[in-house]
């Protein structure tokens, strides 16, 4: 008797599943981060951690919030990281864990061209400035009026509302991150503005932020992505994009 036997069916294809991060971004820092007038997530951030996710076979959903309580968002499980332009800092080492650094920058004064008044960081004591709240520039300007409540500080919800200040003439001065106070003045025609940075100032650099001791492999996926980026000269790509030659 011949027998008879079914052939079995072929092997179901493999699935390749990409693992999704949310990643929550400054809401309002060009040309790192922001919302464009369609509503979309853009700046050299963005394209940096889309560069990161391809090398890596991750994927990064972005959602925007203001930079004041953005570090909740990773205490409460909201994102699993943060890239907003965070400056690396031991005080913010305790609370979380960061990237290798990517980016550097330093603080900088923001005047109208006419004030001749203002010509050092020191010149602020006695002006009205506005800083970013929450911000190393804020921190910077605590200490040189000697409080945090004197009332000579405005803080504002984005760097891009302390440069209007500037401009509107509420505040003196703005002091902020060098990247986009030169992106503002770039892009601002109603009034000359002028620049400069202390010698005081020191290097700041830019780090991903992830959730303490939590996170260890997406750590060392955006860790090895930066580093192969940047050996392959998408980083300079992506830099030249936003800021140039």
């Amino acid at each position: 008797m011949q027998s008879t036997q079914t052939d079995s069916p072929p092997p179901p294809e493999t699935l390749v599943k990409t693992t999704t991060y949310k990643v929550v971004v400054d809401e309002a820092f060009p040309p790192f981060e922001s919302k464009n007038e369609a509503g979309e997530i853009t700046g050299f951030s963005i394209d940096l951690m889309e560069a990161i996710a391809i090398d890596q076979g991750i994927k990064f959903e972005f959602y925007a919030a203001p930079f004041k309580g953005i570090f909740d968002r990773l205490d409460n499980g909201e994102a699993d990281a943060i890239v907003a332009s965070i400056t690396i800092t031991e005080e913010r080492k305790k609370r979380m864990d960061f990237s290798i650094p990517y980016f550097e920058a330093s603080q900088m004064i923001l005047v109208k061209d006419s004030d001749i008044n203002i010509n050092s960081f020191e010149d602020l004591k006695d002006k009205f400035v506005a800083v970013n709240t929450d911000t190393t520039s804020d921190d910077l300007i605590q200490k040189l009026k000697g409080s945090a409540n004197d009332p000579s500080i405005k803080r504002t919800k984005s760097l891009t509302d302390a440069c209007n200040d500037v401009v509107n003439g509420a505040v003196d001065a703005a002091v902020g991150d060098n990247g986009v106070i030169l992106y503002y003045v770039d892009n601002t025609y109603s009034v000359k503005l002028r620049t400069m940075v202390d010698p005081s100032f020191e290097k700041e650099e830019y780090g991903i932020a992830v959730r303490k001791n939590r996170d260890d492999e997406l750590l060392t996926s955006i860790n090895t992505g930066l580093k192969n980026i940047r050996e392959k000269g998408i980083y300079e790509q992506i830099r030249q994009k936003w800021f140039g030659k």
